[in-house]
């Protein structure tokens, strides 16, 4: 990246906010903004966070389930413990099956809440990117298929287009409530949002 942008990131405010908390992304806050807005995670919670490095969403998950409850971080990269004893994490690619059995060996239960703010490799064409983004979205989709608990919760970042509406009307068609939602910490010229489902209802 250009000098710009390294300027321009540490002027971003959620940039500085993060590195003053000790939060390892300034995504952390968009966690904690639509956690706050829709209630997605409780103590106690068993908590899935697909797409997790370098471990942003991860540190705020922790803080809501509390001591009594697990998170379980999946990437393809590798991620720096966070040093708690109900925090791990795995490498591996959520987009494909045999990851799905992999995940639920590492889980003490199955999970409340599925958490995903993975995108995908950036190409720089914009129709490649946003279908990317939704594959992506729909392995997330496929994964909380196979192991969240009744009831339980999902948050799927997407890029918005062509194949957005899509998208959502099969997601919404799993849960009690869903809406899609842009916190206040993502950037004003990011096309991403967030679809979140609270009670999985798939029948």
């Amino acid at each position: 990246m250009g000098n710009g942008w390294q300027e321009k990131r540490k002027s971003d405010p959620f940039y500085k906010k993060a590195k003053r908390e000790g939060y390892r992304s300034r995504s952390a806050y968009k966690l904690r903004q639509l956690d706050g807005r829709y209630g997605i995670i409780r103590p106690g919670d068993v908590l899935l966070d697909l797409g997790a490095a370098p471990g942003g969403w991860l540190q705020v998950a922790r803080e809501k389930v509390g001591e009594g409850g697990f998170v379980l971080g999946v990437d393809l990269d590798e991620i720096d413990s966070l040093d708690y004893p109900n925090v791990s994490t795995l490498l591996g690619d959520i987009t494909e099956e045999d990851t799905v059995e992999t995940i639920r060996s590492e889980l003490p239960r199955p999970p409340n809440v599925i958490l995903s703010d993975a995108s995908p490799n950036i190409s720089g064409v914009w129709d490649v990117d946003q279908a990317r983004s939704v594959d992506l979205a729909r392995s997330v989709l496929d994964i909380a298929e196979a192991l969240l608990e009744r009831g339980g919760n999902v948050v799927i970042k997407v890029f918005q287009g062509e194949f957005f509406p899509e998208f959502l009307d099969d997601f919404e068609k799993l849960f009690n409530f869903s809406k899609s939602s842009k916190p206040e910490a993502s950037r004003k010229r990011s096309s991403e949002i967030y679809a979140i489902g609270k009670g999985y209802n798939p029948d």
